[in-house]
């Protein structure tokens, strides 16, 4: 049977009024959103209700859904123990969702939970529900760290299974936007947090659920968002549904978007098949970036490429600007796919004979020796997007003033341990991050004594 309706929601605990103890009061749109929400629950008369969640356990690579016939949770974090919740989970419809994704190569099951209590991503919403409708079993799915693309994909698994069980289902997708509305509040203000709050609620004003695809992800993770992967699940369930839109409301008095949404399914609607719509648009972006690629990030393309697919190192070609061959440098180059880091090494100071050598060479390094991450296949190589950074002269410098982080980028070290960050990164936008994130990588504590450089350099992509 198809979904019967799906809802956006968000999950502050302080919209309950045993925890906001009257600070509820500034969140009323939130509430009354809310009550709509639960009363249109109500009359749809689910069986099941299937629930996103960013607050339950979170893998980079596997996608977890409630195991266990129940689950049971309260308030007690918030200060509050006598609002508590009960839950059977509907164990045929989790089976069916793994089952169907797994045919589809997603990562997805019910192993690693870390814990059996509901999250408050999950108990949120659930509160508001439960006033108005308790007769429903509970498919609680959590986020990962695969790509929006993935996410969206599992959705269309998660319609599938749904639809050929004679169950009627409604989907509910917690979460919050931006945390970085105000800089009075609990994480600051960042520029694109209210850019991306007014951009996401805009477009699920509308139904344009490409947009939810299309963000950058850099940019959403410089925004702090929450809920943007459990929006994408809701879309992909909806991929090729006429639907009819509803923003209940939306409001930030803490400084963190809340947004309430209603969509009614209408009918079948081809034109909205986002995740199709989205790799063709992909492909065409990475098409026009080789197009437009300068010869280093050619150069890079090219000899991971090379490697990949006779895993032998590429010869340098001879038909190379001068600026290549003649000079040496350290080299970094970063691989992206999807929108996340995909691979990146580098050298401070040059390794090789030449800047076109030390982008080969490192081009394959990023590809298949980053610990971060598997080598990368064959069938990824297409997805790629690269950037080499060339460096200047490494500078010393006596004090965090010195530095900039749009320009310069910076170099920590003691006498047996360094670390290295590069300039100009989306989100990092103070000195003393780029340098406490630096000091991080290089595994140096905050108290211990160190030494500092900077420098420069050339970004190519």
């Amino acid at each position: 049977m198809p979904i019967i309706g799906a809802f956006i929601v968000p999950h502050p605990p302080i919209i309950i009024p045993e925890i906001g103890r009257g600070q509820e009061k500034k969140t009323q749109k939130t509430i009354d959103a809310y009550e709509e929400v639960a009363k249109r629950i109500e009359s749809l008369q689910p069986d099941t209700i299937v629930l996103t969640t960013p607050h339950s356990i979170v893998y980079s690579d596997y996608i977890h859904l409630s195991p266990g016939r129940k689950a049971d949770g309260s308030f007690k974090d918030f200060g509050v123990t006598n609002v508590k919740m009960s839950v059977d989970y509907d164990e045929e419809l989790v089976q069916a969702i793994i089952s169907i994704a797994e045919e589809k190569g997603i990562s997805a099951g019910t192993k690693g939970e870390r814990s059996k209590l509901l999250d408050h991503g999950t108990m949120v919403p659930l509160y508001f529900i439960n006033q108005r409708y308790t007769k429903y079993k509970l498919v609680r799915i959590a986020l990962s760290g695969l790509s929006l693309l993935t996410h969206y994909e599992f959705g269309r698994c998660l319609a599938k299974a749904i639809e050929q069980s004679d169950k009627r289902v409604v989907l509910v997708a917690s979460g919050d936007l931006s945390h970085k509305l105000k800089e009075d509040g609990p994480y600051g203000l960042s520029t694109e947090g209210p850019i991306f709050d007014k951009e996401i609620a805009e477009a699920m004003a509308v139904g344009d659920f490409l947009k939810f695809l299309s963000f950058d992800e850099n940019f959403c993770d410089a925004a702090a968002e929450c809920g943007l992967r459990s929006f994408i699940i809701m879309s992909g369930a909806l991929d090729g549904k006429s639907i009819k839109s509803d923003l209940l409301s939306y409001e930030g008095p803490f400084g963190v978007g809340y947004a309430v949404a209603a969509y009614e399914i209408t009918g079948e609607d081809k034109n909205r098949q986002f995740g199709k719509s989205y790799e063709q648009i992909e492909e065409m972006n990475l098409k026009n970036l080789k197009q437009n690629e300068d010869h280093y990030v050619s150069l890079a393309r090219q000899a991971l490429e090379h490697y990949v697919r006779t895993e032998m190192n590429m010869d340098r070609p001879k038909d190379l600007p001068e600026e290549l061959t003649a000079n040496r440098a350290g080299v970094f180059v970063s691989l992206k796919m999807e929108g996340r880091l995909r691979g990146c090494i580098g050298t401070i100071f040059p390794y090789t004979q030449s800047i076109a050598d030390e982008i080969i060479r490192n081009a394959v390094l990023s590809g298949t020796e980053d610990p971060r991450f598997e080598p990368v296949k064959e069938e990824e190589l297409q997805k790629l997007v690269y950037s080499v950074d060339v460096l200047g002269k490494v500078e010393h410098i006596s004090s965090i003033e010195e530095l900039d982080t749009k320009r310069y980028g910076v170099i920590v070290r003691t006498k047996n341990k360094s670390g290295l960050l590069l300039p100009n990164l989306v989100g990092i936008d103070s000195t003393v991050e780029q340098v406490n994130i630096a000091l991080k990588k290089a595994g140096i504590s905050y108290d211990e004594k160190y030494e500092m450089d900077r420098f420069e350099v050339v970004r190519h992509h």
